[in-house]
């Protein structure tokens, strides 16, 4: 993952806007190495609203102040940094293998073991905020979404990609009239992760496998920057031989946390 400095004094949320109708929406105050990329792509009829970040902080006001459409929520996957945020919206989709745990989030089964600590927040968030007392809460998906499914805005429209293997329900939302994709963390510009809660290597691969054919311009990744169709294949092709991959995320963070203190 790439990191991205933002001063301290910032508000929660960060917001950037592209030429497309496409707005990324960041938690700069989240640790660099488990900030999600949140995504507004607004549409005639309909908004889409792409992951939901950590949910420390409301985000529903945050979306209302760039659209007012009626917003259908999309999680590529059920991951805390991504689905944090749900429960606030009324439209929530996603994939059915991942259901229960939008349902029943915890601790373990949202992969915040080992993620979710003190120095995961660069601020906090409100008084009294503890990152011991951090739970995803409760979103219960409203509609469920598979490999081929439509998801029409009125004058756009994203086809799903089923892309198991980073997690069983991952997700991928591919617009072919303008190659944009939606990737979650089925792929970005960073090491991958194949071994957190649930993951299955043997399937992440032949997900990648296929995703390197797709004609694609622009990846709008889970995290990090986004890059285009050259760098997509770069990527995919140095996971297949074996490379760009954390094969212990928490050993990871325990690393990077231990040099930043080290420096202080």
């Amino acid at each position: 993952m790439v990191q991205s400095p933002f001063s301290p004094d910032e508000p929660w949320y960060h917001c950037e806007t592209f030429s497309d109708d496409v707005t990324l929406i960041i938690e700069p105050h989240i640790a660099w190495w488990v900030r999600c990329n949140i995504w507004h792509v607004r549409g005639r009829d309909r908004d889409l609203l792409i992951d939901t970040g950590m949910g420390v902080l409301p985000l529903k006001s945050e979306i209302a102040r760039l659209c007012n459409h009626p917003v259908t929520v999309i999680g590529t996957h059920s991951h805390f940094d991504h689905m944090g945020g749900s429960h606030e919206f009324e439209c929530r989709l996603g994939h059915r293998a991942e259901a229960d745990i939008y349902a029943e989030p915890t601790f373990e089964n949202t992969a915040c073991s080992g993620f979710v600590r003190a120095e995961t927040f660069t601020k906090q968030p409100h008084d009294g905020f503890s990152a011991e007392a951090y739970r995803v809460k409760p979103a219960p998906l409203t509609g469920y979404l598979d490999d081929g499914d439509v998801v029409d805005l009125g004058d756009r429209v994203f086809q799903v990609l089923h892309l198991p293997g980073h997690s069983p329900g991952s997700i991928a939302l591919w617009e072919k009239a303008t190659g944009l994709l939606f990737s979650g963390d089925v792929l970005y510009d960073g090491e991958l992760y194949d071994t957190v809660y649930h993951s299955e290597p043997a399937i992440y691969r032949d997900s990648l496998a296929r995703l390197h054919e797709l004609p694609v311009q622009t990846v709008h990744g889970g995290h990090g920057i986004s890059f285009d169709k050259r760098r997509m294949q770069t990527l995919i092709q140095a996971y297949l031989r074996g490379e760009n991959r954390i094969d212990d995320p928490v050993a990871w963070v325990d690393e990077y946390v231990a040099g930043q203190k080290s420096h202080i």
